[in-house]
C-alpha cells in the first residue's frame, strides 16, 4: 500500500468514526428488527427488543412502572 494510499485509507476512517460518533450523540433510537420486533436503541449496550403486543402491554403498564419506581427510590441505582 502506498503512502498516498495509506493516507485516503486513514481519512476515510477517521470520516467513519467521527460519523459513528454523532450517531452515538443523538440519543435513542428506533428500528425494526429482521424478526419483525422493534428494536430501541441507545438505552444500554444491547437494543432492548420486543414484539408490538409486548411494547403495547409495557407501555399500558406506564403508570404502574412509576408508582413502582417511586415506591422503591431508596433501593433503586440510577446509572450515571
Amino acid at each position: 500500500m502506498s503512502d498516498e494510499e495509506m493516507r485516503a485509507e486513514l481519512e476515510r476512517l477517521r470520516k467513519e468514526n467521527e460519523s459513528l460518533k454523532k450517531g452515538a450523540a443523538k440519543g435513542i433510537s428506533m428500528k425494526v428488527s429482521e424478526k419483525g420486533g422493534l428494536s430501541v436503541y441507545g438505552l444500554g449496550r444491547f437494543p432492548i427488543t420486543l414484539y408490538k403486543e409486548q411494547w403495547t402491554k409495557l407501555l399500558d403498564m406506564a403508570d404502574d412502572i412509576r408508582a413502582f419506581l417511586k415506591a422503591n427510590d431508596a433501593q433503586l441505582k440510577a446509572k450515571d
